[in-house]
């Protein structure tokens, strides 16, 4: 006879798994439902019995959420897409887009407008376009560049104002004009704006701009390090074990970024609980950096799970730190100003360091330092050439990049940014408009004029074989194979766009305009 069922049940617990419960008790409701504490005992969602299938209850609650927000927001207005007048060569077709990407000055009071997160300007800006609908300060820069090859030094003169008011009001330039980027900042250019601005108007246009590029170096420069501790961090400053300052990206904020939410908190699930600490701080750290993602910023997989940009000091941040500080011990120095002599000396500091822990004389090379393992990573990037655009290098040491960028980054389309290929955008096979600019200025820098024309000339011809086959410059380009778009990040490729736009227009300004070429086969990245 079969043997009675315990306590007289004679079906079995079939169809059930606590991996596929209802959505009282797993998914996007669930969480909703609980952390809003909907009841006041946790226990009681759970135990509830749902009323419709599963399928049916996560489709109306989805369909529900999004009928709110868009009954409670106004959406972003998306930007008009630049149509390519008849016959438009590049340039021409990048002066007419100025028009196009510049934004009329925000309400004049400091705080934003009710309910949004726009950081409000007073003078007119210059946005990147597609989904960036604001400034980003780095980004700026390289626009800057093509609006003075275009004559455009009434937008220069505003943007410059722009960054200004901001350092003003916050203490520095934030990430972009958004409140969510107020807990970090980007790469320190105003300098490099100011010398622009001076190049194109002279000293006096700048002059009263440098109480502000002394407040910016100040904010990169305050900590609280204890007494006698190396190696040490606190905020963005690092103290090395010789006791040389440099200094690393670092954000205030350990959250997951707003603009990035459901992708930061996807890859939090797959960090080590060891490292899961620091993750939100660390991605933000390199959304700072500008080059968000690379493996740059990564351990020895690679892999974004590995992030760990606030232990690295980055040589081009310290490259361009060094450049604030030449500039403000000239500036000052020109002005009259005694201080000017504590800048100086903290460039000869600054400069010794770079050379003594991001120079590879086996490589020849500048490489990111591990404050926190005393030893440089072993990742070949683009950040390498910032010792010869700022200017920091000897002349050995800039003939030896010379050779590694011809050795190692030279590309059909232009300079590869790392030598690794990875899904991230900041990695092979991307190529990057400031990229080009710091890379090809650095190499004229130091007398390598031939190799700077060979890649200024082949990013142009790469972009504009973009823009005839589709009326658009991009973010970023595929440099090992021309026939390719771009790809990797957390985002489809976006078109505008300010840098290109901006670096582009300085590079025909400067070398001429492209001549139409074949096709060129990918190289291996």
């Amino acid at each position: 006879m079969p043997r009675a069922a315990v306590g007289g049940c004679c079906c079995p617990l079939r169809g059930y798994d606590v991996n596929h419960s209802g959505p009282q008790t797993q998914g996007a409701l669930f969480q909703a439902v609980q952390l809003a504490r909907v009841f006041a005992d946790s226990k009681t969602f759970p135990d509830c019995v749902a009323l419709a299938p599963a399928d049916d209850i996560a489709r109306d609650f989805r369909r529900l959420l999004d009928d709110f927000v868009r009954s409670r927001f106004a959406l972003p207005e998306a930007g008009a897409a630049p149509v390519p007048a008849a016959g438009d060569g590049l340039a021409a077709h990048i002066d007419a887009l100025w028009t196009t990407l510049t934004r009329a000055p925000d309400v004049s009071e400091a705080d934003p407008p009710a309910g949004g997160t726009l950081l409000p300007l007073p003078h007119p800006y210059v946005v990147p376009g597609g989904r960036f609908r604001e400034i980003y300060y780095w980004d700026s820069y390289f626009t800057l560049l093509g609006l003075a090859a275009a004559g455009r030094v009434d937008l220069v003169d505003s943007m410059v104002r722009n960054f200004a008011w901001l350092i003003d009001s916050v203490g520095h330039v934030p990430n972009g004009n958004r409140i969510y980027f107020l807990s970090r900042s980007q790469p320190p250019v105003f300098g490099l704006m100011l010398e622009l601005l001076e190049g194109e108007c002279g000293f006096d246009a700048i002059a009263g701009f440098l109480p502000q590029l002394e407040r910016e170096y100040r904010y990169w420069m305050a900590c609280e390090l204890p007494a006698g501790l190396t190696p040490a961090a606190d905020r963005h400053v690092v103290r090395l074990a010789d006791g040389a300052l440099l200094n690393r990206y670092w954000d205030a904020r350990n959250l997951p970024r707003e603009e990035a939410y459901a992708e930061d908190v996807a890859l939090f699930a797959e960090v080590e609980p060891a490292r899961q600490a620091e993750v939100y701080r660390n991605l933000r750290a390199a959304a700072e950096s500008g080059w968000d993602f690379s493996s740059r910023w990564c351990g020895g997989n690679r892999s974004l799970s590995s992030i760990r940009t606030t232990e690295l000091v980055p040589v081009d941040l310290n490259c361009l730190l060094y450049r604030v500080e030449t500039l403000l011990a000239r500036w000052l120095a020109q002005a009259g100003q005694a201080r000017a002599a504590d800048y100086a000396q903290a460039a000869v500091r600054r400069r010794a360091a770079i050379l003594a822990h991001c120079w590879n004389e086996e490589a020849g090379w500048f490489f990111d330092y591990g404050w926190c393992d005393g030893r440089q990573t072993d990742c070949w990037s683009l950040a390498g050439v910032f010792p010869l655009f700022c200017g920091l290098a000897d002349v050995a040491q800039a003939q030896r990049i010379a050779r590694g960028i011809e050795r190692h980054f030279l590309r059909p389309g232009g300079v590869v940014t790392t030598l690794a290929a990875t899904r991230e955008q900041w990695d092979a096979p991307n190529g990057w408009a400031p990229l080009q600019w710091a890379t090809v200025q650095g190499l004229l820098d130091y007398g390598e004029d031939a190799l700077a024309r060979e890649i200024a000339t082949r990013f142009v011809a790469l972009a504009d074989r973009v823009f005839r086959r589709t009326g658009k410059l991009m973010e970023k380009y595929d440099v090992c194979d021309m026939a390719l778009d771009a790809g990797g990040g957390e985002y489809p490729v976006q078109d505008g766009f300010g840098w290109t736009n901006g670096v582009v227009r300085a590079f025909i300004a400067r070398f001429g305009a492209p001549v139409a070429t074949a096709v060129q086969a990918g190289a291996p990245c």
